[in-house]
């Protein structure tokens, strides 16, 4: 006998429990199921018996879980939630004229979404799934067509093409009064928007002011966030100084609704490539995403993405 029908309960019983337990009532998740309340009542009971535990409480107001019930109800939600993200990732990638990317949410807010729009009115027939996160490595990639990938373009087991390089410089709100900035130590004296970039790669103050050989000790006072569009909003917000990416900020400075602060910049070694598997075959409308992005890339941010090398 198979080791998952020997040791655990029918999955159909397990998606009956959650419904129960989410909904708090037999009768609303029947039908939320399309099942009889007496058929909701059956598979439960089944289920309390497979599993030799009782799982809910009967009270006259209704029902309520017990604690064995509530541990039931954390882990099965998890796995369930799990099994659906897996299933519909696997529908979307084997779909034949769809496109899966992976990239941060800067990235996917500020470069890509535009874009896909324009893309999309050029190639209607394909359909282009975007999964924002974080939590971007090399490994990552193995899941998606595609991933926008952060970093100075070596990954052995990638093919990558530069999009745009890592420029970075001071941006305020128009309207906030400064002192002006004649030499890069200036800004120091400014109310700058810290950006704790500890846990992940990422440039912070300390990294941009290192480039002009300047000390930065950040001030505890000044407020700190931990992530790029936070630090954003808060200088959209006018809370200070930030250090502004330029494919973040380009759009509001061209509107006049940001500043640069002071005219000096930092372009890093590093930059955003579109990156996938060497070991997987890209299907036409990947390959037909590939090169619109990859053009469209290089008119906006020419020369800057042709000085930086490509790595087959």
């Amino acid at each position: 006998m198979n080791r998952y029908s020997k040791n655990l309960p029918p999955l159909d019983s397990l998606i009956t429990f959650e419904a129960v337990a989410r909904n708090g009532s037999f009768t609303r998740a029947a039908s939320e199921l399309c099942l009889t309340q007496s058929a909701i009542s059956k598979k439960i009971r089944a289920l309390e018996d497979n599993l030799k535990l009782t799982l809910f409480e009967r009270q006259a107001r209704g029902i309520c879980l017990t604690q064995a019930g509530a541990s039931l109800l954390s882990e099965v939600t998890t796995l369930l939630e799990r099994l659906l993200h897996g299933v519909n990732r696997i529908k979307t990638a084997h779909a034949p004229n769809s496109v899966t990317v992976l990239c941060t949410h800067a990235v996917a807010q500020f470069w890509l979404f535009g874009r896909l729009l324009a893309f999309n009115t050029e190639h209607p027939s394909i359909t282009v799934n975007i999964h924002a996160s974080n939590d971007i490595h090399e490994s990552s990639v193995a899941d998606y067509d595609f991933t926008i990938l952060y970093g100075a373009g070596h990954w052995s087991s990638l093919n990558a093409e530069p999009l745009f390089a890592e420029r970075v410089y001071p941006v305020a709100r128009p309207d906030l009064k400064l002192k002006r900035v004649n030499e890069p130590s200036d800004l120091q004296d400014l109310p700058l928007i810290e950006l704790d970039a500890s846990q992940w790669n990422c440039m912070d103050w300390r990294d941009w002011f290192a480039h002009f050989g300047l000390e930065h000790k950040p001030d505890a006072k000044r407020p700190t966030f931990n992530q790029v569009t936070l630090a954003y909003q808060a200088i959209v917000q006018g809370m200070g100084v930030g250090l502004g990416w330029d494919f973040m900020v380009k759009d509001k400075i061209d509107k006049g609704e940001l500043r640069r602060v002071g005219p000096f910049e930092f372009f890093s070694s590093n930059a955003d490539y579109l990156a996938h598997s060497r070991h997987k075959t890209l299907s036409d409308a990947a390959l037909t995403f590939q090169r619109w992005l990859l053009d469209d890339a290089r008119r906006e941010h020419s020369p800057h993405c042709q000085e930086l090398k490509v790595h087959p």
